[in-house]
């Protein structure tokens, strides 16, 4: 079986290093590079042990200017502004990624997610299987047989077969569950009252929301705890229902187009890394590391 391609949500990982890492940690003008440490000694340690031949790696270029905010315009207008330094750190990730030989994927219309989704389908078409890895459950829609969906911080890994238990849908159900319960995170409207347990069982029996909707009456047969509210909650909040829907499914289709020679490994640039961590203030275990990673490529 040929290797699989490694898609990385960029995000889940800056921020797990951002709110963990001490801030004290600076480069050499004082500036923090928390978030930077944290995030290279992921893609370093990526790299080094399980040593991928393709990834790819999405970064979100802004959180407010996607298709989504055009649909939509509310969408995740609740979330706080990234501060200047955090977006500053997101930078040095992204320079740290190409100069070790990965490649990197940014958009202004779309987000990571739909990058994520683009190159799965087109790495699928062209034979490959799928590494995702995050803590989103949003991508778990992108999961398919032969996938694994990796939760790298929290060490495990879930086979399409597996979404079902964990998530509570299968893949191809996730965007219509998000949809009818909303996501007050993104600012998404959904079905007031319905929770997550209503929903899983939803589509644990309808296949779509358009399925859902069409026979809405066999909502009283399902085993809720109120059939008839849940019901009655579905009708009334159609509309909200079907905009969710637009803004819960992952585009898999943004003109994004990628040969899987594009995601081969690059040998690392340690001139630049040294440079980048040099500036950083960054000791001997990264740079040490990244010549490991060269001479394994060589």
């Amino acid at each position: 079986m040929t290797d699989p391609v490694y898609l990385i949500d960029a995000s889940i990982f800056v921020f797990r290093a951002w709110h963990a890492v001490p801030d004290t940690l600076v480069d050499v003008e004082g500036n923090p590079v928390n978030a930077l440490h944290g995030f290279a000694r992921f893609i370093s340690d990526l790299l080094e042990q399980v040593n991928p031949t393709h990834l790819a790696v999405a970064f979100d270029a802004s959180l407010r200017n996607s298709f989504r905010n055009q649909l939509y315009p509310p969408y995740k207008a609740n979330r706080d502004p990234a501060p200047q330094e955090l977006k500053r750190q997101f930078a040095l990730c992204r320079q740290t990624c190409e100069a070790l030989g990965v490649a990197c994927f940014s958009s202004l219309e779309y987000e990571a997610d739909d990058i994520i989704g683009s190159l799965a389908t087109q790495m699928r078409a062209q034979g490959k299987r799928i590494v995702l890895l995050s803590r989103d459950k949003d991508l778990t829609q992108l999961i398919r047989p032969g996938d694994v969906y990796w939760d790298y911080l929290g060490e495990k890994r879930y086979q399409y077969a597996d979404i079902p238990e964990k998530f509570g849908v299968l893949p191809e159900r996730m965007a219509c569950y998000l949809a009818v319960m909303g996501d007050a995170v993104d600012n998404i409207p959904g079905v007031p009252g319905v929770g997550t347990k209503s929903a899983s069982t939803l589509f644990r029996h309808f296949e779509s929301l358009t399925h859902l909707y069409d026979n809405l009456d066999d909502v009283l047969t399902l085993k809720l705890r109120n059939p008839a509210f849940v019901a009655s909650q579905l009708r009334e909040h159609k509309a909200s229902a079907v905009l969710a829907r637009k803004l819960t499914a992952i585009a898999c289709d943004m003109p994004l187009q990628v040969e899987l020679p594009m995601l081969a490994r690059k040998a690392p640039d340690l001139q630049r890394l040294h440079e980048l961590y040099e500036s950083a203030n960054f000791g001997p275990l990264l740079r040490n590391q990244a010549e490991r990673i060269a001479r394994r490529l060589s």
